[in-house]
């Protein structure tokens, strides 16, 4: 759904945000503080904490560089954003919180995803009423990032609760559509749809051309640099899957494609983290904190 001629607000240089982005080159990750010219208000947008699946070791580096850059340019934090619950990465949301006090949000269709895992993980303690979020945004959903309107776009089909936030000029898509030369997000994670997936996109697409695109992961093809900015437009003339493709054929493209790719390597790692709007486990006894796996949970094993 997009904005009517008579409610939406013309894009002029005021409803252009400045956008940082942020790789996180072990999860090919991109978190953006997203700021106000006019105010130097911001929000920051999928914020990483870093994790070793190695060692077990956790960190807020990559946060601390978003804090960083928010102090070195006087920026005041009014949102920290997850577009969904990430299957990749630990979100840094509450961490940022309590250092900025800024509300954190995410989709409202969070709770269907909080009742899936809450099954696979055996979570019995585990509120599934979305309650770990300051705010929960439904479709159509507007917010204000200092003088620049924000509105919410329900994105379903890489999760059941993925949702694109479109700030004066600039929309954050993150798994739906990736940079031109690298395609579209999966699909086929519990509760994914391919179908869902190309309806999403198809509301991304309506928006008007000069739309600037920022997508949430860059794999580098080719081992280019990465890169994570686009235009509507650029998206509709020169990404495979969009060109030439209807339904039924992204369909049949994404599903191909899917069937070949292996889970992520932290995906059951991060939803119990991540269901939980980025808070840790609690410390045991010992005053060690441990995440629980479940054995034979999903498809995809390396001998598969």
């Amino acid at each position: 759904m997009t904005m009517t001629a008579s409610t939406a607000r013309p894009v002029t240089t005021a409803q252009r945000p400045d956008v940082q982005g942020f790789f996180d080159p072990r999860t090919w990750s991109i978190q953006y503080v997203v700021s106000d010219p006019a105010t130097g208000a911001c929000a920051i947008i999928d914020p990483v904490l870093d994790f070793d699946e190695k060692s077990g070791a956790v960190a807020t580096t990559s946060a601390d560089a978003l804090l960083a850059h928010v102090a070195a340019r006087g920026l005041k934090v009014e949102w920290i954003l997850d577009t969904h619950p990430h299957a990749d990465h630990f979100s840094a949301a509450q961490y940022l919180k309590g250092k900025t006090g800024a509300p954190t949000a995410i989709g409202e269709h969070v709770i269907a995803v909080q009742k899936l895992w809450k099954d696979i993980y055996n979570l019995p303690q585990l509120a599934t009423d979305g309650s770990q979020w300051d705010r929960l945004f439904a479709h159509g959903d507007r917010f204000t990032v200092g003088t620049i309107d924000g509105r919410v776009l329900f994105s379903p089909g890489h999760t059941l609760a993925s949702i694109s936030y479109l700030i004066g000029d600039a929309v954050f898509v993150h798994d739906t559509l990736f940079m031109p030369d690298s395609g579209t997000a999966r699909a086929d994670f519990p509760g994914g749809s391919a179908e869902a997936l190309w309806a999403s996109i198809q509301d991304i697409l309506a928006l008007p051309d000069a739309t600037r695109v920022f997508t949430g992961h860059d794999y580098q093809p080719g081992g280019r640099p990465p890169r994570w900015e686009s235009t509507v437009g650029e998206q509709k003339r020169a990404n495979p899957h969009v060109v030439g493709q209807d339904a039924a054929s992204f369909v049949a493209l994404r599903r191909l494609r899917d069937a070949t790719l292996p889970m992520p390597k932290l995906i059951l790692h991060a939803l119990q983290v991540n269901i939980r709007g980025g808070r840790l486990p609690e410390p045991e006894g010992n005053g060690r904190r441990y995440l629980k796996f479940p054995l034979d949970a999903l498809a995809g094993a390396a001998w598969g």
